[in-house]
């Protein structure tokens, strides 16, 4: 099944494909980054929630886009955002300069009924607003950690980029949805602090599993805790936050596998939920400073 990333394939067949996060394994959020020449862009239904961030953009470059009778004609800077909500219908997309790096971030609509049941109201993906040159910081900085993941994969990634697509879904609702302004995630079903018995279980069942996916919702269904409150509860209970904490752990793996093991460093990096031997390296080596075959050559001297 095709992920979220085949969207922009139909949607920017012109444009050159530098990153993907497709084959990550990343639920309900997708990531592209792509060189967009100057040109006009087809524009399908989306089935899900775009946000642009142009990267490297252009100094008097712009795009010019048009859905539902509004017209916006933006100039194309490095920093600049863009929203296009689920549903929307755009007339015509026109890039009038070669834009060389810019990243696509797509939501699926899982995200969004996900915070309906939080939220115990149906919220509408669509009524999210369609809108250019958005001067928001956190969006910002939420988009450029998820394509730093991206471009340095880490063995808490999807926990991470699990974490920081929910905040920012709320943030989009709160902020730019006629839904937000009712919206209230800090009250209701699942709020609470993770105390030592929850915390225990918790770690548990990160110890008994460190091997395999571990997912948001499963540590916060583990806690009786909402996906929302989670993290946070996490955090505050033991000073680090989840993807950070599993991470820590899947790198003692790591080193215990390299210092006690002869399996393949293959081997390694899948038992420690990296997508690939490269990627497991260069998170090592960031981490440790040395490669892995050099640790664990230097480990049996």
């Amino acid at each position: 099944m095709p992920g979220l990333e085949a969207f922009g394939d139909r949607k920017f067949p012109a444009a050159d494909l530098l990153l993907s996060s497709e084959g990550r394994g990343w639920q309900g959020v997708g990531l592209q980054v792509r060189s967009h020449p100057a040109c006009d862009i087809p524009a399908p239904i989306p089935d899900e929630m775009e946000i642009t961030l142009a990267i490297a953009g252009s100094a008097s470059g712009r795009v010019e886009r048009c859905a539902g009778g509004s017209f916006q004609k933006t100039a194309a800077r490095s920093g600049t955002l863009w929203f296009c909500p689920i549903g929307v219908t755009e007339d015509s997309i026109r890039i009038t300069e070669h834009l060389p790096e810019v990243l696509h971030i797509f939501l699926a609509k899982s995200q969004f009924e996900s915070l309906s049941e939080l939220s115990s109201r149906s919220l509408t993906p669509a009524s999210v607003a369609y809108l250019a040159d958005v001067n928001d910081e956190l969006v910002r900085q939420i988009c450029l950690r998820i394509y730093r993941e991206a471009q340095e994969e880490s063995s808490g990634g999807k926990l991470l980029v699990e974490c920081l697509t929910q905040s920012l879904v709320a943030h989009l609702i709160t902020s730019y949805s006629s839904d937000g302004p009712r919206l209230d995630l800090d009250h209701g079903s699942g709020h609470g602090k993770l105390d030592d018995v929850r915390l225990t279980r918790v770690l548990e069942y990160i110890q008994a599993n460190i091997d395999q996916d571990i997912s948001l919702s499963k540590l916060s269904d583990v806690a009786c805790l909402s996906k929302h409150h989670f993290a946070r509860a996490f955090r505050e209970a033991t000073g680090t936050p989840p993807y950070r904490f599993i991470s820590e752990r899947r790198l003692d793996q790591a080193l215990d596998l390299l210092k006690r093991s002869d399996l393949p460093l293959a081997t390694i990096a899948h038992v420690c939920r990296f997508s690939s031997q490269a990627t497991f390296s260069r998170a090592f080596r960031r981490h440790v400073g040395v490669a892995p075959g050099e640790f664990r050559h230097r480990a049996r001297i």
